[in-house]
């Protein structure tokens, strides 16, 4: 390209002081102008192509990246949630037989507080008893002692 331009400006000094100067030259000097345009067009527009390919295939290995990166975050994860659903079945289950544990343990209290409680209502009951008999017979014997011995 500089070449041209230095061609040009030889040809515009010539055209300026050569009076049978030829125009056409300088027509031609512009064909070679836009042939080499259209080299330096192509030539940048072949490298645009390259690089817009070379985009592409970093792109195309940055999405398989990713691609495999979530992928494997999605098996971690799956992993983690079968692991924490173990866990929490286990100890669902062991909540359960604790619980079923208690309720026993409750009615076996429950059990043993109803025959504790009839056990002592069956003791106040005879105490009672015996304490009326023991009355009645006081009060007989000092019926008896009354008519014998007048006070």
């Amino acid at each position: 390209m500089e070449a041209l331009l230095s061609q040009f400006s030889f040809l515009s000094d010539q055209a300026l002081h050569d009076k049978n100067f030829d125009p056409s030259t300088i027509e031609d000097l512009m064909k070679f102008f836009e042939i080499e345009a259209y080299n330096s067009w192509a030539s940048m527009e072949a490298d645009l192509e390259k690089e817009v390919q070379e985009a592409e295939m970093s792109m195309k290995d940055a999405e398989d990246y990713l691609d495999s990166v979530m992928e494997s975050a999605m098996e971690e994860f799956k992993w983690f949630e079968h692991e924490l659903d173990t866990t929490a079945k286990a100890e669902l289950e062991s909540l359960v037989r604790a619980a079923e544990n208690a309720k026993k343990m409750g009615k076996s209290m429950e059990t043993a507080a109803t025959i504790a409680a009839k056990k002592y209502m069956e003791a106040a009951l005879h105490s009672a008893t015996t304490s009326m008999k023991s009355a009645w017979k006081g009060l007989s014997t000092s019926k008896t002692a009354s008519k014998v011995h007048p006070s």
